[in-house]
Order: C-alpha cells, then sequence, then structure tokens
C-alpha cells in the first residue's frame, strides 16, 4: 500500500465503501481533508474512475451542503446491459474508453478473462494504428463483440 498514490488510495476507499452500500453520498472538503488533497483531486478521481462505462452513475451538486452521489449500476438482463454499454459510444471510441467496457464485462462475469484478454488485444492502439480511422475500426469491432455476446445470450 506504500506505493499506492492518493487518487488510488481515494478510488480504493470509495470502492471498499460501495462494496458495503449500493449507493453513497460523500462531500468533497470532507473527503480532501481526509486525504490531505485539494477538493479538485477528489473530482478527478471521480470523474476518470467512477464512470458509466466502469459501472457506475455519478450525481453532483455543488454548493454548500454540496455532495457527490455514486451509484454502483446493477442490471440483471444482460441483453439491457449489453444494449446500454452500445449506446455509450456512436461512430469512435478511445482506446481508454473501450478498455473500460471489456473491464466491466469481465468484472460482470459476461466474458471470461482469456475473451477480455482477445478483445482487448484486438482493439488496441498498436493493433489498429490507422491514425483517423483507429477510434471508428475501434468502435466497429467493439459493436460487433456486444453484438455477438447478445445473440449468445439468446434473448
Amino acid at each position: 500500500m506504500a506505493h499506492q498514490n492518493t487518487s488510488d488510495l481515494i478510488e480504493s476507499y470509495i470502492k471498499k465503501i460501495l462494496e458495503e452500500n449500493e449507493m453513497i453520498e460523500i462531500r468533497r472538503i470532507e473527503m480532501a481533508d481526509l486525504f490531505n488533497c485539494v477538493p479538485s483531486q477528489i473530482n478527478y478521481v471521480i470523474n476518470t474512475r467512477f464512470t458509466i462505462q466502469r459501472g457506475y452513475l455519478v450525481e453532483s451538486k455543488r454548493g454548500g451542503g454540496g455532495y457527490i452521489r455514486i451509484a454502483k449500476v446493477r442490471i440483471s438482463d444482460k441483453r439491457h446491459m449489453l444494449d446500454q454499454i452500445n449506446q455509450l459510444f456512436d461512430e469512435t471510441i478511445s482506446e481508454k474508453d473501450s478498455f473500460s467496457i471489456i473491464q466491466k464485462l469481465y468484472e460482470d462475469k459476461m466474458i471470461t478473462k482469456k475473451e477480455g484478454n482477445l478483445m482487448l488485444s484486438a482493439i488496441a492502439k498498436s493493433t489498429l494504428n490507422y491514425s483517423d480511422l483507429e477510434g471508428h475500426i475501434r468502435a466497429r469491432i467493439l459493436r460487433a463483440f456486444l453484438e455477438r455476446l447478445s445473440y449468445e445470450d439468446g434473448k
């Protein structure tokens, strides 16, 4: 734990609380005091590590009594979840966002580790290094993966 940076510690702390609760409310200033950092670092962690692609819904209210509400997305219907993931991107998607989606599929046991690694290899920047077309090709490949997963479900 000595090698973790502050952002990692904040993320771990929030995830630990979310293991016991489906939804939490935190205050930026209280979290910043707890981790001896600026409130913008709390925002950074939430904006980059608690995204819909990673399976979290975040609601924020600024001001004196402001809070950040974080809820873990729980979708019982596999087909519905795949449809929602499909709506997260249009004609193009970044490597980072596609990796987050594949990680979420693995965490929710919708794909195996081997399938996830194959998917990651297929959409990696090193594989798709076509400059302007890279994001478009990645989006088409990811959509094909999601479509195939939907067929396998039989729904």
